[in-house]
């Protein structure tokens, strides 16, 4: 294993037999991947990115916007035996178990994410991708690529953006290249189908910006990683129909940098590179977290000394709602003050999962009412790569302050494989009693003993 592939040198091949527009080259990459190109490390990644899913994915499986994705997935689409719709027992065309799936995935925002792409490729690539392989018969070796190549495509392709000109940072954006990527090699597409199955997922993506400048975040939509992985998925079944896309997408450099898109393709792999969540809120809050916690712990403070919290991080993140008694859980997870107030007054575990029962919460709303945010030059300009925040703490006594460049879970700064495993235990341990927790660790194992199968099973039991 050489963790290298052997993508085709464009000036080799004739130019009369097709195009080279950006996605010919990803399509070029996607197609010639083989398993044995994958390093450990990569397989190793892959495993950890399955377990943080399915760790998403269960502990979000009851909240409200998960149960109705899949009840309206099932009624819209109807019933076949082509992949399952998690903890239904129910089986339907593989679109509505990718808009199911991807939903619990994604609900609680508790899901891996990439700081090179500022989002959330895990909630997409992974439900999608075992959807299909269930429905094709694929190999474990298949799957694996699949995944591999979903967060490859998807990862430039949302890196390669000018993120200063972004209305809204929406994972909805890319991810359905990402997806349309890996369920097109599942159903082994050609060459011009699967570059006209990114086209077509591209320029069909929600276009998100209501997520930019509503005031409503608090809703079920949020980064359109559903309905954009849907998108992807369906975006195959209209190529291999013949449908056709823009497929010059990438080409154009007021919306994309196509040599970012093409850089090192091949010579190392973007799923490397994700961090994971050991909060369910935006990412932009972690930092935050992690440095009040540490304020608190290490100092010996109660919360109610506390006077007055101020969050010097990057201006994106002030652009969050930020409301101090939000009315719904995804409202809660995009407010940093509201987070801090019950990291505060509940502990960090309140945040894994942060509930409904923290909502309303009198001191969690008196301490985010002593939150302030502003924005710190030097974390502005290291933004996306780094989410970090310094935070001053101010009691009557003395002032207590922190840096936090990288939270915990970035690469920086990682999770074990034991973390992320006590991290399934712990974020389910509402949902599903102890024995169904050891059955789900038993199935994640024997997909890293290449068998995929156990793991669909266990995810297909109602909860």
């Amino acid at each position: 294993m050489n963790g290298a592939v052997a993508v085709p040198d464009p000036a080799v091949v004739s130019p009369s037999r097709r195009r080279f527009d950006a996605l010919d080259h990803l399509a070029d990459f996607a197609l010639a991947l083989r398993f044995d190109d994958l390093p450990a490390s990569v397989v190793e990644a892959i495993g950890n990115c399955v377990l943080d899913c399915v760790t998403a994915a269960v502990a979000g499986a009851n909240g409200a916007g998960a149960e109705a994705a899949r009840t309206g997935a099932i009624a819209a689409f109807g019933a076949q035996d082509a992949a399952s719709v998690w903890f239904t027992a129910h089986k339907a065309p593989a679109m509505a178990a990718v808009l199911g799936n991807c939903t619990a995935a994604s609900i609680l925002d508790l899901d891996d994410g990439h700081r090179a792409a500022s989002g959330h490729p895990g909630a997409a690539i992974i439900p999608a991708a075992l959807a299909i392989a269930e429905e094709q018969g694929s190999t474990w070796q298949d799957l694996m690529i699949a995944i591999v190549v979903g967060y490859e495509i998807a990862v430039r392709v949302a890196a390669a953006r000018d993120f200063s000109r972004l209305d809204t940072m929406s994972t909805g954006r890319w991810c359905s290249y990402g997806v349309a990527a890996a369920t097109g090699l599942l159903r082994r597409l050609d060459h011009r189908q699967l570059v006209q199955a990114m086209a077509i997922a591209g320029v069909h993506a929600p276009n998100q910006s209501a997520a930019g400048y509503s005031k409503v975040m608090g809703n079920h939509a949020k980064e359109g990683i559903t309905w954009s992985a849907t998108t992807g998925c369906m975006a195959t079944s209209l190529a291999q129909a013949g449908f056709t896309g823009p497929t010059d997408i990438l080409d154009h450099s007021g919306y994309f940098d196509r040599a970012a898109v093409l850089r090192g393709l091949g010579r190392s792999f973007a799923i490397e590179g994700c961090y994971f969540k050991p909060y369910s809120c935006c990412r932009w809050a972690h930092a935050a977290v992690d440095g009040l916690h540490d304020i608190l712990s290490t100092e010996r403070l109660d919360w109610q000394a506390v006077e007055t919290v101020a969050v010097h991080t990057f201006e994106r993140a002030l652009k969050l709602n930020n409301e101090t008694d939000p009315d719904t859980l995804e409202g809660a997870q995009y407010s940093v003050p509201f987070v801090l107030g019950v990291a505060a007054t509940e502990g960090i575990s309140a945040l894994l999962p942060l509930g409904q029962h923290s909502l309303h919460r009198a001191a969690a709303i008196s301490f985010a009412n002593r939150v302030t945010l502003l924005v710190d030059p030097e974390m502005d300009s290291a933004f996306p790569a780094q989410t970090g925040a310094r935070i001053f703490v101010r009691t009557a006594a003395s002032e207590y302050a922190r840096v936090v460049h990288h939270p915990l879970g970035d690469p920086a700064n990682p999770m074990s494989r034991s973390q992320l495993t006590e991290k399934l235990c712990v974020a389910t341990r509402d949902v599903v009693p102890q024995g169904r927790q050891a059955e789900i660790l038993a199935a994640l194992r024997d997909f890293e003993g290449k068998d995929y199968r156990p793991l669909l099973a266990v995810l297909a039991k109602p909860l």
